[in-house]
């Protein structure tokens, strides 16, 4: 095994379990790239009262600074592996960290909803394109074994990090101002192309690749997704008779059976529809899509709880969010142990009834006099529970639901799910809460916590 450390020149894989200066590099690169990722979700979230105030945005637009990140990355990430292997890992992964750094800096700068929300749909689709590379590339230039355990290891660890960090980050930057938030990540994205340039390794020449994009597969998939917050938008603002709401509504549903049909034909498709024959691959997704919709949706209605309704700064918020995140970044390096231990079907099960309960237990009636131990902290630690038992045995009961050979689509198709559950759950979640206010909205987070519970039932009778 060999590694680039620059565009031409290789360095010697390490021998047995110690690593070279430059495998650290590159595990740091690509790592740090993963934690960016993963918090451009929580950085938005605490920022949202904020950026509303400034721009003069009702909770159902502003809800697209969230979706609009989750839209880019879930209905583009089998097209993102696609452009990857037809193009190469390292020229596409250095690209997207450019484009994602420049985003940052035009959304911060952003004077109107639709740029901004442009920018994120932006930030989401180079988040599609670097996520699942860089445990690619992890995987081709750490040897099997110990180094690429513990790669993978602290690959995933950053990942967990993520969402945390940006609750602190967003929590602290607010504070001076919400563009702060979304101008941060681009000199870290800068630092980390820079170093990615020497340490990225070339791509196999000999290796097989795909001949088409599947373009009409990726545009036909996004544009349902954005038709379908389009519409779920559009119907508190317009009334759900407007034309321009059932027209939307019609439009996505026109776009979805385009998809299947462009699947079904297309020579190369991004998606073998017969995955969805294996049970328990259909069952993973739709539980992961409800816990993290179901958790966005909690987030992002008890964001403006807190800070509109009970008086919490952005650091604040950020901080009572926390005891839902840093859980998991407790037992990351441990999910593993937990899955062998226990069985995936019944910490799926448990991590969903655990949401649901969370859920349940959050005030109805969105006090003002807010009691944050009785009152948010339960249901904190109980999603945060929900996501140390769940995260890690959804996508385990995912790959290992379908033949070696097709796993990588398989995980795929799963963070597809994952994604859109959160732009989905978000929009509507931000629709009623804008129409009828905070109890409706919450009962619909505790609705879709409960199909996730009910999808989650049926794999304690089956052996993962």
């Amino acid at each position: 095994m060999t590694l680039s450390t620059n565009a031409r020149s290789t360095a010697p894989a390490p021998a047995g379990d110690r690593w070279t200066p430059a495998l650290w590099g590159l595990l740091f690169v690509l790592a740090g790239n993963m934690l960016i990722d993963a918090l451009e979700v929580s950085v938005s979230l605490v920022a949202l009262p904020s950026i509303g105030g400034d721009l003069g945005l009702p909770a159902a637009q502003l809800q697209w600074v969230v979706s609009g990140f989750a839209a880019g990355f879930g209905p583009l990430l089998l097209f993102g592996g696609r452009v990857v292997a037809i193009l190469g890992r390292r020229p596409v992964y250095l690209a997207a960290l450019v484009v994602f750094a420049a985003a940052s800096l035009v959304s911060a700068l952003a004077q109107g909803p639709e740029l901004l929300v442009a920018t994120r749909f932006v930030k989401g689709f180079c988040a599609a394109l670097t996520a699942p590379t860089g445990l690619a590339i992890i995987l081709s230039a750490f040897p099997e074994g110990p180094a690429r355990s513990r790669a993978v290891s602290v690959y995933s660890l950053f990942g967990a990090c993520g969402f945390a960090t940006g609750l602190l980050v967003s929590g602290l930057l607010t504070e001076a101002g919400w563009r702060w938030t979304f101008a941060f990540p681009a000199p870290v994205a800068l630092l980390l192309f820079l170093a990615g340039l020497r340490l990225v390794p070339a791509d196999d020449p000999g290796r097989a690749k795909p001949r088409r994009y599947d373009l009409a597969g990726a545009v036909s998939l996004t544009a349902t997704t954005l038709l379908l917050v389009y519409a779920l938008t559009s119907g508190p603002l317009d009334g759900w008779d407007h034309p321009r709401t059932i027209g939307a509504f019609a439009l996505a549903a026109l776009s979805a059976l385009a998809h299947v049909r462009v699947e079904r034909t297309a020579r190369e498709p991004l998606l073998r529809l017969e995955l969805l024959r294996h049970p328990a691959l259909v069952r993973s997704a739709l539980g992961a899509a409800a816990l993290n919709g179901s958790y966005l949706g909690l987030l992002l209605l008890s964001t403006l709880h807190l800070q509109q309704r009970a008086g919490l700064g952005p650091l604040q918020t950020g901080l009572a969010f926390l005891p839902a995140s840093a859980p998991l970044v407790l037992s990351a390096l441990f999910s593993g142990r937990m899955a062998a231990r226990f069985g995936t079907g019944r910490l799926i099960a448990a991590g969903a009834g655990a949401a649901l309960l969370g859920a349940l237990l959050y005030p109805g009636d969105a006090p003002a006099d807010l009691r944050y131990a009785t009152d948010v902290l339960p249901t904190m630690l109980l999603f945060g529970a929900a996501f140390v038992l769940a995260f890690a045995a959804f996508h385990l009961q995912a790959t290992t639901a379908v033949p070696a050979g097709r796993q990588a689509e398989a995980s795929g198709l799963y963070q597809t799910a994952v994604q859109l559950g959160a732009a989905l759950a978000t929009a509507l979640t931000a629709a009623l809460y804008t129409e009828f206010g905070h109890r409706p909205a919450l009962l619909l987070v505790t609705a879709v916590a409960l199909a996730g519970l009910l999808v989650a039932l049926p794999g304690l009778r089956r052996a993962h």
